[in-house]
This record gives structure tokens, sequence and C-alpha cells, in this order.
């Protein structure tokens, strides 16, 4: 069997198994998956009106289309925090250190566990986006193009976060240390542009929501959804991800081909 073989079999063993888990213990993806949708329903319950006013709309429908794309991104910032714990677990409880004495492909146990978080985030977003219309968000001028070419930007972004996230869960000593350690996936949004337009920020706490991956991909979300300006955001976002994507993937192969067989 060729290498490529191998590594596309045994990835996708490790893939099932990572499935596997999660449909056997969900509550880690429920209880993380709880703080997009709690946020969606307090901003546009809660503070719906008052916020609607602040960005110019008319009434609270137009805060529930302002906010969805931030949420959006938000789901998958807090989702993917369930890999950087898994693949925590998984190093401390030693399964890592077995599969080494087996005849898999080296890089399958990671590239299974970056697989079936991707497809749970992607589920996630198919739950939170569904919550999101159940509520009143409607996107009925977006093309099927320009909604695949949405669907894209989530996905690499998933894939991106991904691997951030898979190389925190390799850097940390335990589970609890992973998953505060990749905290800042939640957190950032909150500074992005997800809520309020960076224009209405203090200036010292504006360069914050700019420079950072979340707000571009969230204005180019609402550019793809909403027919609003995209301008410079589009090929910012992407290259956001793509450079998280690589940073994330070596960063990770690094740690993990240097853990010790017994860990």
């Amino acid at each position: 069997m060729s290498t490529l073989s191998l590594a596309v079999r045994d990835s996708n063993t490790m893939l099932r198994r990572n499935l596997l888990h999660a449909r056997r213990y969900p509550s880690l993806t429920l209880n993380l998956l709880l703080t997009p949708i709690m946020m969606l329903l307090l901003f546009v319950y809660i503070f719906g009106d008052v916020m609607s006013a602040g960005i110019g709309g008319a009434d609270r429908s137009d805060y529930i289309a302002y906010i969805v794309p931030g949420i959006l991104l938000m789901t998958i910032g807090s989702t993917v925090i369930g890999a950087a714990v898994s693949v925590s677990t998984d190093m401390t409880e030693g399964i890592i250190a077995r599969f080494r004495t087996m005849a898999i492909h080296r890089g399958s146990v990671i590239i299974g566990h970056v697989l079936g978080s991707v497809l749970q985030v992607l589920a996630s977003l198919v739950l939170v986006g569904a919550v999101a219309v159940a509520i009143g968000f409607r996107s009925t001028d977006a093309t099927a193009l320009e909604w695949l070419a949405a669907f894209g930007l989530l996905a690499l972004f998933a894939l991106a976060f991904t691997w951030i996230a898979v190389g925190m869960g390799l850097a940390s000593p335990n589970a609890e240390a992973a998953g505060n350690m990749a905290m800042p996936l939640i957190l950032l949004p909150l500074i992005s542009s997800a809520f309020i337009p960076v224009e209405t920020m203090p200036g010292w706490f504006r360069p914050i929501a700019e420079y950072q991956p979340f707000t571009p991909a969230i204005e180019t979300l609402r550019g793809l959804l909403l027919g609003t300006e995209i301008g410079h955001n589009g090929w910012l976002a992407v290259a956001w991800c793509l450079a998280l994507t690589a940073l994330g993937y070596l960063w990770s192969k690094s740690l993990f081909d240097r853990e010790p067989a017994a860990h």
C-alpha cells in the first residue's frame, strides 16, 4: 500500500473514532454550543432595540441581520475548543503513545482530530443558523454563488482555528489547561465588529478590533449574506485563514513529533 493510501485509510479510521467519541459524549460540544446561542438570544431579545438604534436600524430585525455573521464566527471559535480538550485528553491518557506502537500512519491521529472537529463545527453552524432563522434572520438577496462563498469561508475559518486548537491541546499539560488556553477563541469575537461597528469604538480600542482575524471574516460574511460592502476584507479574511492554518499545522506537527513515546 502506498504512503498516500495508508495515510488516507488511517486518517479515515481516526476520523470515525473521533466522531464516535463525540456521539457518545456530546456534553462538551453542547456546552460550547450554548455560548453563541445564548449570546444571540441575549443580544437580540434584551439589547436588540437599543443596539439596532445604535447601528442606524429601524427595528430589532435589522440588528438580527447585523449580529448573525458574528455569531456564526463565534460558533467556530467556541466549538473548536473541544478539539483542544480532546487532543490534550488523548495525550495525557496515553492513547497516543499506544497508537505510536501500531503500524499506522503517524500523522493520521492529528488529521483525524482536525477533520472530526471541522465536521462538528459545520454541524454546529447549521444548528446556530437554524436558531437565527427561527428568530427572524433572512438573507433573501444573497445569490447561490454568494451562499457557496460564505460556506467556503466558514469552512476555511473552521479549518484554520481547528489547527490552532490542536496545537493548544498538544501544548497543554491537561485537558483543563487546554480549555483555558483556547478561551481567547471565544473572547476575540467580543472585541471585533460582531456586535457593534468598529468605527463606533473608542480610538484606543479600535485597532484591537480591526487588526485581528475575526473582524475581516465577519465583514466578508456580512457582505456575502447581506449585500454590504466587502472591500479589502475578503482577501484579508482568506489571508488570515491561510496563515493560521499554516501556523497551526506547523506548530501542531512540531509538538506532536517531539512528544515522548510515553506521555
